[in-house]
C-alpha cells in the first residue's frame, strides 16, 4: 500500500535543460514537501571555487570524495521522507523511493531553454552541454556502474518538450495523487 503523500521520496532526474528542477520545485511545492538538489549544491561549490559548471564536471570526476558527500546527503534526506530529490543520480541515491520520475525534452529544446535562461548564445551553450552531459556520462559510468541512458529504473519518464510547465506540473502531481490512492 503506498506511503501517505506526506511520507513520499520522489526522485526527479533528467538531462540539464529538460525542466527538471521546475518540475521538481513545483512538485514539492504543490505537495508540501521538502526539497533538495544537488545540481543547486554542484553549483555552489562551482561558484565557491571560482570555476565553470564544465571546469566543476572535470574536478569532479578527479575527485570520488566530492560525489561521496553528495550521495551520502541524497541517501541522508530520503531517510527522513517526505522529500522531492532534484538529482540526475537521485533514483538511484535515495533509500527506499516511492517514485522515481524521469524528464525528456528534445536536446535543442534543452539548449534553448539553457541559453535564453541565461542570455547566453545558444552555439556556445550546445557546446557547453555537450561536453558536460558526456562528462558526467563517462563518469557516472565509470563511479557507480550506471548507465545514465538506460531509462528503465523509472516508473514515470514525461516529455516536458510537448507540455507547457503548468501542464507538466498538473500531469506530475495527477500521478502522485494516483499513486498514493492505490486504486
Amino acid at each position: 500500500m503506498p506511503r501517505s503523500v506526506k511520507e513520499l521520496v520522489i526522485t526527479l532526474a533528467g538531462h540539464h535543460g529538460s525542466g527538471r528542477t521546475t518540475n521538481a520545485k513545483g512538485l514539492a511545492n504543490s505537495l508540501g514537501l521538502r526539497y533538495i538538489s544537488t545540481g543547486m549544491l554542484f553549483r555552489e561549490r562551482a561558484e565557491a571555487l571560482g570555476v565553470s559548471l564544465e571546469e566543476m564536471n572535470r574536478l569532479a570526476s578527479n575527485d570520488r570524495e566530492f560525489d561521496n558527500w553528495l550521495d551520502n546527503r541524497t541517501k541522508e534526506e530520503s531517510r527522513k521522507r517526505g522529500i522531492v530529490i532534484d538529482a540526475s543520480l537521485s533514483a538511484w541515491m535515495a533509500e527506499d523511493p516511492d517514485l522515481r520520475v524521469y524528464v525528456t525534452c528534445p536536446f535543442e529544446i534543452r539548449v534553448k531553454r539553457m541559453a535564453d535562461r541565461e542570455g547566453r548564445e545558444y552555439d556556445e551553450v550546445e557546446q557547453e552541454t555537450r561536453a558536460r552531459e558526456a562528462l558526467e556520462q563517462t563518469r557516472y559510468q565509470e563511479y557507480y556502474d550506471v548507465d545514465i541512458s538506460d531509462l528503465s529504473i523509472y516508473d514515470v519518464i514525461l516529455n516536458t518538450g510537448i507540455f507547457s510547465i503548468e501542464a507538466s506540473a498538473r500531469i506530475l502531481k495527477n500521478i502522485v495523487e494516483e499513486y498514493v490512492s492505490g486504486v
